[in-house]
């Protein structure tokens, strides 16, 4: 599919832009975004606020991974299930994110939060009471406001058909 926002070329990316590319790479997510640039700038720090919070690495993978496939967001799920391997997460483990395969408790937990939120826009009172005897409360928190923050990306991302970056050596 052909993007309905084209990312920005490099010509036109304003000093914010081009100071977010030369730490992360010129990511379609960011050139697209960018074509707004108050809500690029308010959303970007969220954002990294979320992906480098409290939650750890693994727990914060498997819940973006698991809400790009609820909302069947291949950009979403390609970028994150570079930084899923990052964080420790083998390639049987994130191709098993797409099912209910065999899981530890503590994966088990994160992956139904993103389900029920999903599902529900809410968690049952026993997975809430779950998430309290495993994270303190910012952590909570936090974790709900991951899955909807990325639940909203996806949404974004699939409706401005935000193009997969070319094939080849990471930025």
């Amino acid at each position: 599919m052909n993007p309905r926002v084209e990312p920005l070329p490099p010509e036109q990316w304003d000093p914010f832009l081009t100071r977010v590319v030369e730490g992360t790479g010129p990511y379609h997510v960011f050139t697209t975004l960018a074509r707004h640039p108050a809500l690029f700038q308010a959303w970007i720090g969220f954002g990294a606020a979320l992906l480098y919070g409290t939650l750890s690495a693994r727990d914060r993978e498997l819940a973006i991974l698991r809400t790009a496939h609820h909302r069947g967001s291949a950009y979403e799920w390609a970028q994150h299930v570079r930084l899923a391997r990052e964080a420790g997460l083998t390639d049987a483990e994130i191709e098993a994110v797409r099912t209910r395969g065999e899981w530890s408790p503590a994966d088990r937990l994160v992956l139904d939060v993103a389900d029920e939120l999903h599902a529900r826009g809410d968690l049952a009172d026993a997975t809430w009471e779950a998430l309290c005897a495993r994270y303190d409360e910012p952590g909570r928190i936090e974790l709900v406001m991951l899955v909807a923050h990325y639940d909203m990306l996806a949404v974004v991302l699939n409706t401005l058909r935000v193009p997969l970056e070319e094939p080849g050596p990471a930025p």
